[in-house]
C-alpha cells in the first residue's frame, strides 16, 4: 500500500472534477451528474459546509481516487450517520486496498456514528468489498423528489 488519503484541497478541483465525470458516467452510478452538481460537491468539500468531506487518494504526486462523505443524523439508529457519497479508485489502482483502507479510516474517524452508502447491485466488485468490509443490505428502497 504505497498510497495517502488526504483531505481534498482547492488544488485537487480540476483532478477531482476529471475523477467525478468518469464515475458518474459508469454504471456503478445511477445518474450522470452535471458540471454544475460536480462543481457544488468541491465547494462543498473544500469550503466550510458543516455537512460535507472530501478526501484523495494519492501515490506520491499522483492520483489514486477520490472519497466524498455526507453528515446527517439517523432517526432510524438513533445517532448521527455518515454517509459515504462517492468512493472511486482509478482502474490502475484497483485492488491496491485503497477501499479497504478508506473504510478503516472512516471507521476510526467516527467511531460512534452508522456508516451508510449505496450501491448498484449490479456493481458486484463494490458489493463484494463492502460485503468484506462489514456492511449489510438494507431490505428497502430509497426514494427521492428531483427538482
Amino acid at each position: 500500500m504505497n498510497f495517502e488519503i488526504i483531505e481534498m484541497t482547492e488544488n485537487d478541483r480540476n483532478a477531482v472534477i476529471k475523477m467525478m465525470k468518469t464515475f458518474y458516467s459508469s454504471d456503478a452510478v445511477f445518474t450522470n451528474g452535471s458540471d454544475e452538481i460536480f462543481s457544488n460537491d468541491m465547494d462543498a468539500c473544500v469550503g466550510a459546509s458543516p455537512y460535507a468531506e472530501g478526501y484523495v487518494f494519492k501515490d506520491g504526486e499522483n492520483y489514486s481516487g477520490y472519497a466524498m462523505l455526507a453528515k446527517s443524523f439517523s432517526t432510524e439508529f438513533g445517532k448521527n450517520c455518515i454517509w459515504i457519497e462517492d468512493l472511486y479508485v482509478l482502474p490502475s489502482a484497483r485492488s491496491r486496498g485503497i477501499g479497504r483502507a478508506f473504510f478503516e479510516f472512516v471507521r476510526k474517524k467516527y467511531p460512534d456514528c452508522v456508516l451508510r452508502l449505496e450501491v448498484e447491485k449490479e456493481n458486484t466488485r463494490a458489493v463484494a468489498l463492502y460485503e468484506k468490509c462489514g456492511y449489510k443490505t438494507l431490505p428497502y428502497s430509497e426514494m427521492y423528489k428531483p427538482d
